[in-house]
């Protein structure tokens, strides 16, 4: 049993959860994650250690409460516990010194790109952060970025908090300033901001990085369901990613992959 230290709400439906997993904390790294099972027989969640503190023996994973599964999980009052936390699983993020990077979040995939954008300036990169959302409440960690990125921009599509529109147009200003130019372009959000941002970033030939969230079952490659094709190749996300070369993925099959269910949970109100 895993204890609930903290739970706290920081945008509708999101939750920030920090846990006691002493093992885990002390062994993760900046891009991997964890699959988490509130209690038996309840669906396995996988979620992205958001941050780990080994002195404490806790993690802190951000969970958006849409389902059945991630409802139980961030409901889980302090005092509580989940049954089972198995990781840390997935590749680390390949850190190196690029110089400028951009790190661009949509919605709750800032929460995941957070200890990513923190790894990256611990390295030595000087890290722009952008991050978008609909509207003011759904942007999250604006202030935890801000304590070690260079800057860190907000974009909504309403207009209420930051510019108005989508993360693109700001990262397209970013890379046309020779003084901001990025080497390199971390994205993690929806499917559709993803692929905008690697065709964004292809024709100047900038090293993108996503990560990836398909239907994801057991974490170790057994089950397939997790299948991504990258450079025309099948690869498992749980073992060989989550994080890919944005210019390789094949972001088509993904969304047919991520729809796949959709009625199926509908009817489960998920």
């Amino acid at each position: 049993m895993f204890k609930v230290v903290e739970n706290r709400t920081l945008a509708p439906n999101l939750h920030r959860l920090s846990i006691e997993a002493p093992r885990i904390a002390r062994a993760r790294k900046a891009g991997q994650f964890v699959i988490v099972r509130s209690a038996e027989g309840q669906e396995r969640i996988p979620l992205t250690i958001g941050d780990a503190d080994p002195v404490s023996g806790t993690i802190t994973l951000f969970i958006q409460a849409i389902g059945e599964g991630t409802r139980r999980i961030a409901e889980t009052p302090v005092g509580g516990s989940l049954r089972d936390i198995a990781g840390p699983l997935g590749m680390p993020t390949h850190l190196e010194k690029w110089g400028k990077v951009a790190c661009v979040g949509g919605g709750v995939g800032t929460a995941v790109l957070f200890p990513l954008a923190r790894a990256l300036a611990e390295a030595g990169n000087e890290v722009t952060t952008i991050i978008g959302g609909r509207s003011e409440p759904y942007i999250i960690l604006a202030d935890e970025l801000s304590e070690f990125c260079a800057k860190v921009a907000i974009t909504t599509e309403d207009g209420s908090l930051g510019r108005k529109g989508f993360v693109t147009a700001e990262l397209a200003d970013m890379m046309a300033d020779p003084q901001r130019r990025p080497a390199a372009v971390f994205a993690i959000g929806p499917v559709p901001m993803m692929r905008a941002i690697a065709e964004q970033t292809r024709p100047e030939g900038i090293e993108t990085v996503v990560s990836l969230n398909p239907i994801m079952i057991d974490g170790t490659g057994m089950c397939g369901g997790c299948r991504v094709t990258v450079g025309g190749e099948t690869k498992f996300a749980c073992v060989d990613g989550p994080e890919f070369d944005a210019h390789q993925v094949d972001f088509a099959s993904l969304a047919d992959r991520l729809t796949m269910y959709r009625d199926h949970e509908c009817k489960l109100g998920r």
